[in-house]
Formats: C-alpha cells, structure tokens, sequence
C-alpha cells in the first residue's frame, strides 16, 4: 500500500510541485495550507509522514507540532526558509524528525522522506515473513522462494528485489527505489543496472520472460508486481 504524505505549505506552488513529485514516486499525497487545517486532515487521513512549511498564517509550523504530537507520533519534516540554526533546533526540540531548507532539491526530498520512514516506519505493525502471489510464495526469515511448487535459488539482490515488488503488488516502482532497496543507496549512473536484476529474475520466475505474466515494465518509470 501506498505511503500517505500530508504536505503543508501555504504556497499553492509548492504543494502543487511537491505533490506531483512524490505522486510520480508513488506516494498517495494529501494537503493542507496552515497547521489548522493540516490537523483537520492528519487526523482524517492518518498520513505516514508530514511535510511542514513553519511560516504559515492562522497556525504555523510550530504551533501545529506542539498540538498533534500530543495527538500522534507521526513523523515530520520541516520546510523551512529560515536559516537561523536556532529556528530548526526549536524545530527538532519541539518534536520533528528532519529538515529541509528551501529552496529544497527534490532528490534530496526524496531521500530525506524515505529516510524518515526506514527509522520510524512499521514500529507499531508485524509483518508477516511469507509473502504470497499468485503462484510465488516468499519467506523473508527463511529466505527462500517456491514458484509453481517448485524451490528457485536467487542471488540475494534478486531475492530483496522480489521481496519489495511482493510487498507491495501492483505498485509501480521507480528504478531509483528498486536499487535503494536492494543495495541501501541508488546512484544515478547505476538506475539502469536494475534491468539486469530483473531480466535475470524474470529468467528465474517467468514462464516466458519475454512476455511476463508477473514482474510488468512500466514506461518512464520501473517496475511493478502485477496483482491481479
């Protein structure tokens, strides 16, 4: 399932930018323009993670933090403008978990986001070991995979690349998110040595990896497991 990010910004540009950023990563996204709508819709929504300008009329930044914390641990990155090192302390101090300085480049978001989420994601839910699909059954604390019934031996990059791709079917994955969770960092020369990870594991899995019935490209962006 698809992370919740709120974003809060009184600048309709900017959420506009930023939600159709991390929509194309393949985040389910949600915006408010001040603290006091953004508690309306955090608590509607239950986002995963927050984005939040601090200077914002009517509520701002700060003032927000210090009413949902005592409503949620939800994590929160701050956006702020302010470079006084004061500012960002009160920030943290406060309860945030990161911060961005505008003007903000949107890889460096991106990574700051998924960040959040690797230290403070999934503590509150137990994920089960074995993952099912169609016809792959895959145990995480085994790390083994049956296709058809039958044992595949896959290298460890192949079995972590079909592991997330099962986690979440039929969400499309980015070749940069594929290779962080696969190696832990996505350098931009190497997004395209994901291919050969998926040839490969197509070769293993597929009964056709020239038309492949579970591991889909989709165009401009990666890959995704077909659910169906």
């Amino acid at each position: 399932m698809a992370k919740t990010v709120l974003i809060v910004d009184d600048k309709a540009s900017v959420r506009t930018l930023v939600k159709d950023y991390l929509t194309e990563q393949g985040f389910h996204v949600v915006m408010a323009s001040n603290g006091q709508e953004a508690l309306f819709v955090a608590r509607h929504e239950k986002p995963d993670l927050i984005l939040l300008d601090i200077m914002m009329p009517e509520m701002d930044g700060y003032a927000f933090i210090s009413a949902y914390r005592r409503e949620a641990e939800t994590p929160i990155i701050l956006l702020t403008a302010r470079l006084d090192e004061t500012d960002k302390v009160l920030g943290l101090e406060l309860g945030a978990d990161d911060y961005v300085t505008k003007p903000f480049n949107m890889r460096e978001l991106l990574a700051r986001i998924r960040a959040v989420l690797r230290r403070t994601g999934g503590s509150s839910t137990v994920e089960s070991p074995v993952l099912r699909v169609g016809d792959i059954i895959l145990n995480r604390e085994a790390r083994t995979v049956e296709v058809r019934g039958q044992s595949i031996d896959l290298t460890p990059k192949e079995f972590d690349l079909l592991g997330t791709l099962m986690a979440s079917p039929g969400r499309a994955f980015s070749r940069t998110e594929l290779l962080e969770a696969i190696q832990g960092v996505a350098v931009e020369t190497m997004e395209r040595a994901i291919n050969v990870h998926v040839s490969n594991l197509r070769a293993k899995i597929e009964r056709d990896p020239a038309n492949p019935q579970y591991i889909e490209t989709v165009f401009g962006i990666g890959y995704r497991l077909n659910s169906d």
